[in-house]
């Protein structure tokens, strides 16, 4: 990443007036999508707050003069999705009891980034399987299952994405009809590589089931991908455990096993495991926000407070 910052800053007063060569882009654009590791191993969440639109407008600086460099694409989607959650939507969510209002329009701003992390996924897809937004819309699996091992990363972060910007949309049924394409694009990547990034597909569907159509219950799919999400991180990660909290200890209001699971995530050692410490911090901060609110989420037996 400083690599690429430094290239840019040396060859910029050459370009000024022009646009900048060909090569020259493809090794910015080659840095930066490499860069995201220096960002998954920071310790410190609010200095990658600061620093991170620079870095996504760049690569949107780049990407107007080489739209088909797959590399920049994924470090986009992969980069303004994990910005809007980590830093907008847990604003929203943290903000909403003290200012309703202001949550809102963060939720508003964090569902933009998600569609613009979406539509830069998708681009991503579509320079190697040419009309492939169209043809996911009209035939969702047929199309994800065009896919190949070298697309896993792309299919999940469009995933990701496209399903966040959802459930910031309940009240837009356009969007939400959209669901069967998330479906085929996350489905598929499992299929392809059920051990990506050590598990997050899994940790991914913990939270994703609840919106599935399935004749099984969810909470019983949820549990399943917990396990394996686990396995495959090796108890390393802290965001399964969040997520099975959410997603179903606190719907079954199991007040014991929601307080048991975000325990275990605060106790997760962020430093054992540098290529995730980022994304440890930022769960353990949700874990604390949540636990935080535990007497406001659980209806307690004698007349307590309710949801």
């Amino acid at each position: 990443m400083k690599r690429a910052v430094l290239l840019l800053l040396l060859v910029l007063p050459a370009t000024q007036g022009c646009s900048l060569n060909g090569l020259v882009v493809d090794r910015l654009g080659d840095g930066l999508a490499r860069g995201g590791s220096t960002f998954a191993s920071d310790d410190d969440p609010e200095l990658v707050e600061a620093a991170a639109p620079f870095s996504l407008k760049l690569m949107e600086s780049l990407l107007a003069e080489r739209p088909e460099h797959r590399g920049l694409r994924l470090a986009a989607a992969r980069g303004f999705t994990q910005y809007a959650y980590a830093f907008i939507q847990e604003e929203a969510d943290e903000r909403e009891d003290v200012d309703f209002g202001a949550a809102e329009a963060l939720r508003v701003r964090a569902r933009k980034l998600y569609l613009r992390s979406r539509d830069h996924g998708l681009r991503g897809l579509e320079a190697a399987h040419p009309g492939f937004r169209e043809a996911l819309a009209a035939n969702p699996k047929g199309c994800a299952d065009r896919t190949g091992a070298a697309d896993v990363p792309l299919l999940y972060w469009t995933a990701v994405a496209w399903a966040s910007a959802v459930s910031l949309s309940k009240d837009d049924p356009r969007l939400v009809s959209t669901l069967p394409q998330v479906e085929a694009l996350i489905d598929r990547a499992l299929e392809l590589q059920e051990d990506f990034e050590a598990g997050a597909i899994h940790a991914f569907l913990i939270s994703y089931e609840a919106a599935r159509q399935a004749s099984e219950p969810p909470a019983e799919r949820a549990r399943r991908h917990f396990q394996r999400a686990m396995e495959l991180g090796r108890g390393s990660q802290a965001a399964p455990l969040v997520a099975l909290a959410e997603a179903v200890s606190l719907q079954r209001q199991d007040q014991s096993e929601f307080e048991s699971l975000l325990e275990q995530a605060l106790a997760i050692d962020v430093d054992a495991d540098p290529e995730h410490r980022l994304a440890n911090l930022v769960m353990q901060r949700r874990a604390r926000w949540l636990r935080s609110r535990t007497d406001r989420l659980f209806v307690h037996a004698e007349g307590g407070d309710t949801p």
